[in-house]
């Protein structure tokens, strides 16, 4: 049996629907990711739900930056590495013999990757916003105190030319500042990679445009997982 649906109850009825909060959301939502590559070099989930380090860094930035950039090197890595000597590294290896190597691709993607993996870690919404112990003392020893030391990352981030790293790293008993550019690391040189924080563009541009300072400023004062960084301090 045909139920007839009079012209002004089809509206009222389309309007609603429109009107729906699950309607809005799924338009608001992230596209779904690719799925993860064939291959055995995988990205390890965030600890954190995206949207949790907003507003320092927005989820729309963690999106794309976790989702597309970090996702992609992952892909390119288990493509490049088959078949060769790689394969049945780990991701800290492949940097470390990647970076002897002629052909740049193995040191870019295993080492973005790698970078990528410090630091997701070393991000914390709501966590303490001060070392101490024996990280403080390091810092206290190298830096003079720790707004010394988030002052001159900042101010050292801004030397980045083009895309690159600013990091805190430990050679021995001593912690350093240090910059990297594109995906090299403190791996590469032997030394421990305490802190490091992102200055390609795509870490801050959507939130900062230009202003790359502010974002490293915001990620030093809000976001730093004291807990993790200290747990990385050697002996």
């Amino acid at each position: 049996m045909s139920v007839k649906i009079s012209r002004r109850a089809f509206v009222a009825t389309a309007a609603a629907t429109l009107a729906s909060p699950s309607i809005i959301t799924a338009q608001a939502q992230a596209p779904t990711p690719p799925a993860p590559p064939a291959g055995p070099f995988k990205q390890p989930p965030l600890p954190f739900h995206e949207a949790q380090l907003a507003p320092t860094i927005g989820t729309r930035t963690v999106q794309l930056h976790y989702g597309r950039h970090h996702a992609s090197y992952y892909g390119n890595l288990n493509n490049i590495t088959k078949d060769t000597k790689y394969a049945t590294m780990n991701i800290e290896q492949v940097v470390v013999e990647g970076a002897k190597d002629t052909d740049r691709r193995f040191l870019n993607n295993a080492g973005q990757a790698w970078n990528h993996e410090l630091y997701w870690q070393m991000l914390k919404p709501g966590g303490a916003k001060a070392p101490g112990g024996a990280l403080l003392a390091k810092i206290n020893e190298a830096f003079g105190n720790l707004d010394n030391m988030k002052q001159r990352m900042v101010a050292t981030s801004a030397t980045v030319f083009g895309s690159g790293w600013v990091w805190i790293a430990q050679d021995g008993g001593k912690i350093e500042l240090m910059t990297t550019g594109g995906g090299d690391g403190p791996l590469t040189t032997g030394k421990n990679a305490l802190i490091g924080i992102d200055v390609w563009e795509h870490a801050y541009y959507l939130d900062y445009e230009n202003r790359r300072t502010d974002h490293v400023k915001a990620v030093l004062d809000n976001l730093i997982n004291w807990d993790y960084v200290a747990s990385r301090l050697k002996a």
